[in-house]
């Protein structure tokens, strides 16, 4: 019986603080409270070696989870403005999935960070969030939302690009 392959930690950091975020908005549990829930029980190698089917997230990267779910509800309320903004006007926030409207807010806490990742690196991580919860349209929602947000919070990203040629 052969392992699955090992996913990429800093994914599976997003795909759990998406799925934290989704938790704490629906239970409304304080996001310290479902920050230790995670690292207790749903991060990290179980001894029964459970995977994702299991609702496990083995292989996240907890200070990188922590930081998103703390970044995304300390600023929340700056972030739900700035995609009301992004999103079409006949779309409000709280029409959103509730899951993407994790996902949205968590894209937008890491691009809001000085000292993330670039900013392609985000939204192509979320990207692949996005993939893994939905088939439909929400990843194109979600990429041209993203990208919006990116490009008002890190214009330099863009501009380095476009002066380089990418």
């Amino acid at each position: 019986m052969s392992k699955a392959p090992k996913t990429r930690s800093r994914t599976a950091s997003r795909v759990a603080a998406v799925q934290a975020l989704f938790q704490s908005e629906q239970a409304g549990d304080s996001p310290e409270t479902v920050i230790d829930q995670f690292i207790r029980h749903r991060l990290g190698e179980p001894p029964s070696g459970a995977g994702f089917e299991d609702g496990r997230i083995p292989d996240a990267e907890v200070p990188l989870f922590s930081r998103i779910v703390r970044a995304t509800i300390r600023q929340q309320e700056t972030i739900d403005a700035m995609l009301a903004q992004a999103l079409p006007a006949d779309w409000p926030i709280n029409r959103l999935d509730p899951v993407l409207r994790a996902l949205l807010r968590a894209g937008g806490a890491e691009l809001a960070m000085a000292d993330g990742p670039p900013a392609r690196v985000v939204i192509n991580e979320y990207l692949d969030v996005a993939r893994g919860f939905f088939t439909g349209p929400e990843a194109g929602l979600a990429n041209a939302v993203l990208d919006r947000l990116a490009r008002l919070l890190r214009p330099d990203d863009f501009a380095r690009a476009e002066r380089s040629g990418g």
